[in-house]
């Protein structure tokens, strides 16, 4: 993700992924959002040297990928940008921040597409 980093002009020593099962992200779910429902990724921001954590449930991603006709591996690529911007304090509980944070999403997508990075296993 350095591409990304460099494109976004962020610098830090070091960000945690986690790639964990629906009931894993189901439980971290209920447990810091009062909401018992699987989700895609959830943040927790540290600070400027270790950004955080980033909790990605693949499962996820590729079951919205099948009702969506998209690419899971692409798919899950977003869900990783997604939650760098949340680390980054963009936010997309209210309309106009959601949006803000969409449009973010696709000019990041868009840079890492032009420069071939992706999740497919070569």
């Amino acid at each position: 993700m350095g591409a990304l980093f460099r494109f976004l002009s962020v610098s830090c020593d070091e960000i945690s992924f986690y790639f964990v099962t629906e009931e894993q992200i189901t439980k971290l779910h209920a447990e810091h959002f009062d909401d018992p429902t699987p989700t895609d990724c959830i943040t927790f921001p540290i600070d400027t040297s270790y950004l955080g954590d980033i909790f990605i449930c693949p499962s996820v991603a590729v079951q919205y990928a099948k009702k969506k006709n998209l690419d899971p591996f692409q798919e899950t690529l977003l869900y990783i940008v997604h939650g760098i911007l949340h680390l980054l304090n963009f936010d997309d509980i209210e309309p106009k921040q959601r949006s803000s944070m969409r449009k973010k999403e696709k000019v990041c997508m868009s840079h890492l597409n032009k420069l071939r990075i992706s999740l497919h296993p070569k």
